[in-house]
C-alpha cells in the first residue's frame, strides 16, 4: 500500500512538471552557448599524447558554461583551453530534482529516500560551484571532470548518485558530438602529428613509452576512483 502511494505521487510530481522540463533553449557554438551539456575540449600536450584526455565543463540552462580550471576557481562563460569540440546535450528528463520527490508520503520506504538536493538544473550546478570554489585543484585527484561529475550527482542524473571521473568521460566520448569539422582536425592532428614524429625518430621505443604512458594514465584513475576509495574525488 505505501509502495503504490508513494509511486503515485511521484508519478503525478514529474507529470506536472514533465512541460517544464522538456523546453531547451538553441545550442549556439558560435555564441558557446550550450544548455544543459557538458562540454570537452582538448588540452595542451597531454591531449597529443592521450587524446581521450581533455578539459570539460557542464553548462547552465541558459548555456553559459561552467568549469572547474584551478585551486578554488570555477570558470564561468570562459572556458579554459579554448572553445568547446564536443558537446553532449542531456535530457533534464532524466534528472530528479528534491521538488519532485514527497518526503512525507515515501517515508516509509527505505528505497524512495531522498538522496540529492537541488531544486532545479541551475541549483544543482550552483551548490556545485559553491563547494569547488573552496576546493583544491589536482590534475591527478580532483580535477575538471570531478566537478562535472559531482554536478551529475546533485542532479541525479539518470537516477544515479555515483557518477565519477571515468563515467562522465564515457558520457562525453560515447554520447558526445562534435561541434563540427573542424573541431575533429583541432583534436586529433596534434596526436598525429606528434605520434609520427615521434615513430620516425624513434620507432618502437617511442612506441613503447607512448603505451606505458596511457596505461600509467588510465590505470590511476580506475584505480583511484573504484579500488582505493576517496582517492579521487568523484
Amino acid at each position: 500500500m505505501n509502495e503504490s502511494v508513494c509511486e503515485e505521487n511521484l508519478s503525478g510530481s514529474r507529470e506536472s512538471n514533465m512541460l517544464s522540463m522538456e523546453t531547451n533553449l538553441p545550442i549556439d557554438p558560435s555564441m558557446a552557448q550550450f544548455p544543459h551539456c557538458i562540454v570537452w575540449t582538448p588540452l595542451p600536450v597531454i591531449s597529443w599524447l592521450a587524446p581521450y584526455v581533455g578539459h570539460m565543463g557542464i553548462c547552465r540552462e541558459d548555456g553559459v558554461i561552467l568549469d572547474f580550471a584551478g585551486p578554488y576557481f570555477v570558470n564561468v562563460d570562459n572556458f579554459a583551453f579554448g572553445a568547446t569540440v564536443r558537446y553532449a546535450q542531456l535530457s533534464k528528463l532524466q534528472c530528479s530534482f528534491s521538488s519532485q520527490i514527497v518526503d512525507q508520503v515515501c517515508s516509509s520506504s527505505p528505497n524512495h529516500t531522498q538522496v540529492h538536493r537541488a531544486l532545479s538544473w541551475d541549483d544543482a550546478l550552483r551548490s556545485t560551484m559553491q563547494q569547488f570554489q573552496h576546493t583544491s585543484y589536482s590534475l591527478f585527484t580532483c580535477n575538471c571532470h570531478s566537478f562535472v561529475a559531482s554536478c551529475l550527482n546533485k542532479l541525479a542524473y539518470r537516477g544515479l548518485a555515483d557518477w565519477n571521473v571515468i563515467k562522465a568521460v564515457f558520457l562525453i566520448l560515447f554520447e558526445g558530438q562534435w561541434v563540427n569539422k573542424g573541431a575533429i582536425v583541432r583534436s586529433f592532428a596534434p596526436f598525429v602529428i606528434v605520434m609520427s614524429l615521434g615513430i620516425f625518430l624513434s620507432g618502437w621505443p617511442f612506441l613503447i613509452g607512448w603505451a606505458i604512458f596511457n596505461l600509467v594514465l588510465i590505470g590511476w584513475f580506475v584505480v583511484g576512483t573504484y579500488m582505493i576509495k576517496g582517492l579521487i574525488r568523484c
